[in-house]
């Protein structure tokens, strides 16, 4: 058999009566659609459901599928603890799949179980879906920090083994959409909120899948979304078949994006091979770039490229431009991948002998050595999108009131301690917030004194 359909379902735990006590009336559109198409995937009489929930086990690097023979939890963290749930999982399909992806290469599997019980984003699809069906297998799949390719291939390995095995499958992809829709909400708002919404539940509507593979990373990030990941697996799943789309109900009335849609397979359909669309893309993407990129950005990914692959650093080349020889400048090199940051490594003042070599230096150190990620891996190098921040002598100011978050980026300094901030960053728009990310990094606390400074930069991408 096949996946025999997927459905794309939110997870808020007052859509439960035991925990909206009333509440939950507000989002009755959203309840009545989650009953129809739990009651439609019961009467397509699956032997085994996969569920993908960002609530489970998470790493930036790996999707984790949860091991044993079965799983049990309840909805006491939402002060609902006699809601309980038991499931049994499938283990010959969690162990085929498992080895399905080790065979291949793609970083997932059964590893590093932190926690067994099940998780809302998994217990609040099955008490919808228990009310129509008993007796079915479990496969539990949690979400990464990995690219929307590989999050597909997943679902493609899924599809493989419901094939090989002779499974009828059905797959929830279980995820929210922007948490940032309301200044009330509990989030908060954000303008990037509602457009996210906006363009995911078209793409759920028409079947767009490709359109879900290519969101833009920053809009995704600013909207503070979970349900994407899940989205990207269930589409791989659906890879090559033709599909019957249906979005059932959109609601966001407490300030998360709550959307429940249909698709049921049907034949195959070559057309809607969108993992080898995104990649053809993609690649056309990465080409187009370097052809661009200027000599500060080109001159950063040799130095990094030649660092990753080869474990040496980078002799200067020959030929570079008399501004990046004849000149110093303390400089920041930022990396990019999937639309998130890969790594910001940079100096204030300049502490090699020309531009050139901070450039080269600060890359490797972007790649390698910042702190919040681990080194870069030879086979992300195409992924990566690279920025040079050129930055100007800083000049003392005396408050915020000389600040520009367009145009300045901002130092503060208490003692030895220092911390900068990068002028024009997404999300930052006003002088106070450039303050507090700085002294947050510099872990200078918010009633230290501290000596301001601003500064501009020459951006190359």
């Amino acid at each position: 058999m096949a996946v025999l359909a997927g459905f794309a379902v939110p997870h808020p735990p007052i859509i439960l009566t035991e925990i909206g006590q009333g509440e939950e009336k507000k989002i009755q559109a959203t309840i009545d659609a989650y009953g129809e198409v739990m009651k439609q995937a019961a009467g397509l009489r699956p032997d085994t459901v996969v569920i993908t929930s960002p609530h489970t086990v998470m790493y930036g690097d790996y999707n984790h599928i949860s091991p044993g023979r079965e799983a049990a939890g309840d909805m006491g963290a939402f002060r609902a603890p006699e809601v309980r749930f038991a499931v049994e999982y499938d283990t010959e399909f969690v162990e085929e799949l498992a080895g399905r992806c080790a065979r291949s290469g793609l970083s997932a599997g059964t590893d590093g179980e932190k926690d067994s019980s099940l998780d809302h984003g998994t217990m609040i699809p099955l008490y919808f879906l228990r009310q129509h069906l008993t007796g079915c297998r479990f496969v539990r799949i949690g979400l990464s920090g990995l690219s929307p390719l590989e999050h597909y291939e997943l679902g493609q390995h899924i599809a493989a083994v419901a094939r090989a095995l002779d499974r009828r499958v059905v797959f929830i992809a279980s995820g929210d959409l922007s948490h940032k829709l309301r200044e009330d909400g509990p989030y908060g708002f954000a303008p990037q909120g509602p457009v996210f919404d906006e363009q995911v539940t078209r793409a759920l509507g028409q079947g767009d899948f490709l359109s879900l593979l290519r969101m833009d990373g920053a809009l995704c990030s600013g909207a503070a979304e979970c349900g994407l990941r899940s989205f990207w697996i269930m589409a791989g799943a659906l890879d090559c078949r033709a599909v019957e789309a249906r979005l059932l109900s959109y609601e966001g009335p407490f300030g998360v994006g709550y959307g429940v849609a249909s698709f049921l397979a049907g034949g195959e359909d070559p057309a809607r091979d969108f993992g080898a669309q995104y990649a053809a893309a993609a690649l056309e993407q990465q080409t187009a770039r370097r052809e661009n990129e200027d000599a500060y950005v080109r001159l950063a990914r040799f130095s990094l490229e030649t660092f990753v692959n080869t474990g040496r650093e980078a002799a200067k080349p020959a030929g570079l431009l008399p501004e990046l020889t004849d000149r110093q400048a303390g400089c920041f090199v930022s990396l990019k991948k999937n639309g998130q940051l890969r790594g910001c490594i940079g100096t204030m003042a300049p502490v090699q002998r020309t531009l050139a070599e901070e450039i080269m230096n600060n890359a490797v150190s972007a790649a390698v050595y910042d702190p919040r990620f681990p080194a870069v891996q030879p086979e992300e190098l195409g992924d990566l999108v690279y920025s040079v921040d050129v930055l100007t002598p800083l000049e003392p100011i005396s408050s915020a009131a000389e600040l520009d978050v367009k145009r300045y980026g901002v130092v503060v300094r208490a003692g030895r301690k220092r911390g900068l901030l990068l002028p024009d960053l997404e999300g930052v728009d006003t002088p106070e917030q450039q303050i507090a990310i700085a002294r947050e990094k510099a872990g200078i606390a918010s009633e230290t004194e501290v000596t301001l400074y601003r500064f501009e930069v020459v951006r190359h991408q």
